[in-house]
């Protein structure tokens, strides 16, 4: 049952998006209201999310140096540089912004569901997930430095972002680390992480409602940009894909840790990093809809992968 919920989710969350654009654009009032919600819905969402993740066991990412390699050296070498390309495109500061947040940043949750349906090594993906959660918790400000400079990093939006950081993204993190220590010598606690695994998508549904219903007016107004970010985040699930099976066959990886590769990359922490785009200056929130829309088309991908990495991309022979 809870794969089926999970391999459908992407419908799930685009009938949101429609009915929060409904709402946002007839009763405006209304999707004003709610967006109150948004902050502890996201902070709910983080906390079950993150206990999905096997933050007690970090050092059981470690025992395949293999294939962990090619995961780091693909998330955050050759990614970032790929990413890195975008300053060269005529994007609002704002837009550019969402775009770096969203893609220099590998899944830690749903990508786990993704390399179990699309017949990776699901053991392996579950132990990389700490690891990854971790390193880009370290790299994501040196690469928004990086790439942006003074452009971001000013006094006030560091407020905010350190505000974010540590009410929705540390918090919950620490939270989740506790429910998952407790559930070792607790039965009851081990029921409710397993519960929890049913959480997150229920609400997902609720977070991009608000949002679509909150931020109506900024989707309109980003309408025209639209179709050329579609075109540059399907042109990132294209790279992600190649460099996958490229890495898979230098470190002659079998075929589901090559899968497992290309999940990784192709799939980004998008809930993760829109706290902190929604914690910036109403000047920059244009970042949130190029977030929320990054992660329709990824779930809208990972259908097109499902169907093509384990059969044409990176079949069983190719191990």
């Amino acid at each position: 049952m809870r794969e089926r919920f999970e391999r459908h989710q992407s419908w799930i969350y685009l009938v949101a998006i429609l009915l929060g654009l409904g709402v946002g654009l007839s009763r405006p009032a209304l999707g004003e209201a709610i967006e109150f919600w948004l902050w502890p819905l996201l902070g709910m969402l983080l906390y079950a999310t993150f206990t999905q993740v096997p933050l007690t066991r970090l050092s059981v990412g470690f025992s395949d140096w293999r294939f962990l390699i090619p995961l780091l050296i693909g998330n955050f070498v050759v990614i970032p540089l790929f990413v890195g390309l975008t300053l060269f495109l005529p994007l609002d500061p704002a837009v550019r912004l969402g775009v770096l947040l969203v893609l220099l940043v590998p899944c830690t949750d749903w990508f786990v569901s993704f390399v179990h349906l699309g017949r990776g090594n699901t053991a392996r993906a579950i132990a990389a997930a700490p690891v990854l959660l971790l390193v880009q918790l370290l790299a994501l400000p040196a690469y928004l430095w990086l790439f942006l400079g003074r452009e971001v990093f000013q006094p006030a939006v560091v407020t905010h972002l350190v505000a974010a950081f540590a009410g929705l993204i540390l918090l919950p993190l620490l939270l989740a680390w506790g429910t998952e220590r407790l559930a070792e010598f607790r039965p009851l606690a081990g029921r409710l992480v397993e519960g929890l695994g049913w959480v997150p998508i229920p609400l997902l549904t609720l977070v991009v409602f608000v949002i679509a219903a909150s931020q109506v007016t900024t989707v309109a107004a980003m309408a025209l940009l639209l179709p050329q970010l579609l075109l540059l985040f399907v042109l990132f699930l294209l790279f992600s894909a190649a460099l996958g099976k490229l890495l898979g066959r230098v470190f002659r990886l079998d075929a589901p840790r090559a899968r497992t590769l290309t999940f990784s990359f192709g799939t980004r922490n998008s809930f993760v990093v829109l706290p902190i785009a929604l914690a910036l200056p109403e000047t920059w929130q244009a970042a949130v809809v190029v977030i929320v829309f990054q992660s329709l088309v990824e779930l809208f991908g990972m259908i097109a992968y499902l169907a093509w990495v384990p059969r044409r991309l990176i079949p069983d022979a190719a191990g």
